[in-house]
Protein backbone atom coordinates (compact mmCIF):
# COMPACT_ATOMS: atom_id res chain seq x y z
CA UNK A 1 0.00 0.00 0.00
CA UNK A 2 1.49 3.28 -1.14
CA UNK A 3 1.20 6.19 1.40
CA UNK A 4 0.74 9.57 0.28
CA UNK A 5 1.73 12.24 2.41
CA UNK A 6 -0.86 14.83 2.89
CA UNK A 7 0.54 17.79 5.14
CA UNK A 8 -0.50 20.51 3.21
CA UNK A 9 1.61 20.71 -0.01
CA UNK A 10 1.76 18.49 -3.33
CA UNK A 11 -0.77 17.96 -5.71
CA UNK A 12 -2.27 14.89 -3.90
CA UNK A 13 -5.19 14.73 -5.95
CA UNK A 14 -3.30 14.29 -8.98
CA UNK A 15 -1.13 11.03 -7.23
CA UNK A 16 -4.25 9.61 -6.61
CA UNK A 17 -6.13 9.69 -9.74
CA UNK A 18 -3.10 8.41 -11.81
CA UNK A 19 -2.80 5.43 -8.88
CA UNK A 20 -6.73 5.33 -9.15
CA UNK A 21 -6.25 4.92 -13.00
CA UNK A 22 -3.70 2.39 -13.24
CA UNK A 23 -5.53 0.23 -10.12
CA UNK A 24 -2.30 0.66 -7.75
CA UNK A 25 -3.79 0.53 -4.19
CA UNK A 26 -3.00 3.76 -2.28
CA UNK A 27 -3.74 6.06 1.33
CA UNK A 28 -3.37 9.89 1.82
CA UNK A 29 -2.01 9.77 5.01
CA UNK A 30 -3.55 12.62 7.23
CA UNK A 31 -2.44 11.67 10.31
CA UNK A 32 0.36 9.18 12.05
CA UNK A 33 -1.78 6.15 12.45
CA UNK A 34 -2.10 6.00 8.75
CA UNK A 35 0.95 4.93 8.43
CA UNK A 36 1.25 2.03 10.04
CA UNK A 37 -1.46 1.14 6.96
CA UNK A 38 1.46 1.49 4.32
CA UNK A 39 4.26 -0.41 2.99
CA UNK A 40 5.91 3.05 0.94
CA UNK A 41 5.63 6.77 1.02
CA UNK A 42 5.04 9.53 -1.53
CA UNK A 43 5.88 12.96 0.21
CA UNK A 44 4.80 15.52 -2.23
CA UNK A 45 5.33 19.06 -2.07
CA UNK A 46 5.08 22.81 -4.04
CA UNK A 47 6.48 26.33 -2.63
CA UNK A 48 8.92 27.58 -0.30
CA UNK A 49 11.34 24.95 1.94
CA UNK A 50 10.74 27.03 5.45
CA UNK A 51 7.13 26.47 4.52
CA UNK A 52 7.19 22.49 3.78
CA UNK A 53 8.68 22.10 6.85
CA UNK A 54 6.59 24.03 9.02
CA UNK A 55 3.47 21.92 7.59
CA UNK A 56 5.33 18.87 8.19
CA UNK A 57 6.15 19.84 11.57
CA UNK A 58 2.52 21.24 12.16
CA UNK A 59 0.99 17.96 10.87
CA UNK A 60 2.06 15.26 13.79
CA UNK A 61 3.52 13.05 10.80
CA UNK A 62 7.00 13.73 10.87
CA UNK A 63 8.54 11.68 13.96
CA UNK A 64 6.29 8.53 13.00
CA UNK A 65 8.07 9.76 9.26
CA UNK A 66 11.23 9.36 10.56
CA UNK A 67 11.39 6.44 12.28
CA UNK A 68 9.67 4.06 9.90
CA UNK A 69 12.00 5.84 7.16
CA UNK A 70 15.41 5.82 8.76
CA UNK A 71 14.93 2.97 11.48
CA UNK A 72 12.38 0.65 9.79
CA UNK A 73 13.66 1.26 5.82
CA UNK A 74 10.69 1.67 4.03
CA UNK A 75 10.89 3.21 0.26
CA UNK A 76 9.95 7.21 0.70
CA UNK A 77 9.99 9.01 -2.81
CA UNK A 78 10.42 12.78 -2.35
CA UNK A 79 9.01 15.20 -4.96
CA UNK A 80 10.20 18.03 -5.91
CA UNK A 81 10.08 20.23 -2.32
CA UNK A 82 9.19 16.93 -0.64
CA UNK A 83 12.59 16.38 -2.52
CA UNK A 84 14.10 19.23 -1.48
CA UNK A 85 13.27 19.01 2.34
CA UNK A 86 15.10 15.73 2.37
CA UNK A 87 18.38 17.50 3.02
CA UNK A 88 19.70 19.17 5.75
CA UNK A 89 19.51 22.86 4.58
CA UNK A 90 18.61 25.21 1.71
CA UNK A 91 19.42 28.57 0.82
CA UNK A 92 15.97 29.60 0.44
CA UNK A 93 15.17 28.97 4.33
CA UNK A 94 16.36 29.38 7.39
CA UNK A 95 14.99 26.48 8.99
CA UNK A 96 17.12 22.73 9.43
CA UNK A 97 14.98 19.68 6.97
CA UNK A 98 14.85 16.32 7.40
CA UNK A 99 18.66 15.44 6.82
CA UNK A 100 17.39 12.14 5.17
CA UNK A 101 20.26 12.76 2.54
CA UNK A 102 23.30 14.31 2.72
CA UNK A 103 23.31 17.49 0.81
CA UNK A 104 21.95 21.34 1.16
CA UNK A 105 19.58 22.78 -1.65
CA UNK A 106 20.95 25.73 -3.39
CA UNK A 107 19.70 28.55 -6.16
CA UNK A 108 20.55 28.13 -9.42
CA UNK A 109 23.19 30.61 -10.31
CA UNK A 110 21.69 33.16 -12.66
CA UNK A 111 24.81 34.38 -13.87
CA UNK A 112 24.81 30.95 -15.59
CA UNK A 113 21.23 31.46 -16.98
CA UNK A 114 20.46 32.77 -20.35
CA UNK A 115 17.23 35.21 -22.02
CA UNK A 116 15.91 31.34 -22.69
CA UNK A 117 17.03 29.49 -19.24
CA UNK A 118 15.35 32.29 -16.79
CA UNK A 119 14.19 31.51 -13.06
CA UNK A 120 12.24 29.70 -11.91
CA UNK A 121 13.46 26.58 -14.10
CA UNK A 122 9.45 26.23 -15.81
CA UNK A 123 8.32 23.63 -18.26
CA UNK A 124 9.28 20.33 -19.97
CA UNK A 125 13.11 18.75 -19.93
CA UNK A 126 14.99 15.81 -20.46
CA UNK A 127 16.84 13.42 -17.21
CA UNK A 128 20.27 11.90 -18.25
CA UNK A 129 20.87 8.59 -16.40
CA UNK A 130 23.71 8.49 -14.46
CA UNK A 131 23.07 5.67 -12.71
CA UNK A 132 20.98 2.56 -13.43
CA UNK A 133 18.13 1.93 -11.20
CA UNK A 134 14.23 0.04 -11.08
CA UNK A 135 12.93 3.91 -10.46
CA UNK A 136 13.82 5.09 -13.68
CA UNK A 137 13.01 1.77 -15.32
CA UNK A 138 11.49 1.65 -18.90
CA UNK A 139 12.73 5.06 -19.05
CA UNK A 140 15.82 7.16 -21.36
CA UNK A 141 16.58 9.88 -22.85
CA UNK A 142 13.74 10.55 -25.51
CA UNK A 143 11.83 11.03 -21.80
CA UNK A 144 10.36 14.44 -20.95
CA UNK A 145 9.28 15.54 -17.34
CA UNK A 146 7.85 18.89 -16.28
CA UNK A 147 9.63 21.03 -13.78
CA UNK A 148 8.78 24.02 -11.67
CA UNK A 149 11.84 25.05 -9.52
CA UNK A 150 14.35 27.63 -8.92
CA UNK A 151 16.62 25.45 -5.95
CA UNK A 152 18.46 22.26 -6.80
CA UNK A 153 19.32 19.50 -4.57
CA UNK A 154 23.72 19.40 -4.26
CA UNK A 155 24.33 16.38 -2.96
CA UNK A 156 27.45 15.50 -0.93
CA UNK A 157 27.72 12.26 -2.41
CA UNK A 158 28.19 12.18 -6.21
CA UNK A 159 27.08 8.03 -6.34
CA UNK A 160 23.49 9.24 -4.87
CA UNK A 161 22.69 10.87 -8.19
CA UNK A 162 20.39 9.15 -10.30
CA UNK A 163 20.43 11.50 -13.59
CA UNK A 164 20.68 15.15 -14.23
CA UNK A 165 18.88 17.54 -16.12
CA UNK A 166 20.75 20.46 -17.59
CA UNK A 167 19.81 24.20 -17.09
CA UNK A 168 22.54 26.26 -16.95
CA UNK A 169 24.93 23.65 -16.18
CA UNK A 170 23.66 19.74 -14.73
CA UNK A 171 22.00 19.49 -10.99
CA UNK A 172 20.28 16.46 -10.03
CA UNK A 173 16.83 15.45 -10.94
CA UNK A 174 16.98 12.14 -9.40
CA UNK A 175 18.75 10.88 -6.32
CA UNK A 176 18.70 7.72 -3.87
CA UNK A 177 20.15 6.94 -0.51
CA UNK A 178 19.16 3.14 0.38
CA UNK A 179 15.66 3.80 0.62
CA UNK A 180 15.28 6.96 0.23
CA UNK A 181 14.34 8.47 -3.18
CA UNK A 182 13.62 11.58 -5.19
CA UNK A 183 12.99 13.33 -7.88
CA UNK A 184 12.64 17.06 -8.55
CA UNK A 185 10.35 16.78 -11.75
CA UNK A 186 6.96 16.36 -10.73
CA UNK A 187 5.57 13.12 -12.31
CA UNK A 188 2.16 13.43 -11.35
CA UNK A 189 2.35 16.27 -14.40
CA UNK A 190 4.30 14.40 -16.28
CA UNK A 191 2.27 12.57 -18.64
CA UNK A 192 3.09 8.97 -19.76
CA UNK A 193 6.84 8.76 -18.09
CA UNK A 194 5.68 10.23 -14.87
CA UNK A 195 3.19 7.33 -14.39
CA UNK A 196 6.29 4.98 -15.86
CA UNK A 197 8.01 6.77 -12.49
CA UNK A 198 5.10 5.80 -10.41
CA UNK A 199 4.78 2.40 -11.58
CA UNK A 200 8.76 1.70 -10.86
CA UNK A 201 8.23 3.13 -7.63
CA UNK A 202 5.15 0.83 -6.64
CA UNK A 203 6.69 -2.00 -7.77
CA UNK A 204 10.17 -1.72 -5.94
Amino acid sequence: MIGIINYGLGNIKAFSNIYNRIGIPFLVVTKPDDLKKVTKIILPGVGAFDHAMRLLDKSGIREPLDEIVLNQFLPVLGVCVGMQIMAHSSEEGKLPGLGWIDGMVKKFDSSQLTSTTHLPHMGWNNINLVIKNDLLKNIDSDSRFYFLHSYYFQCQRSEEVLATTDYGGPFASAIQSRNIFGVQFHPEKSHQWGIQILINFAEL
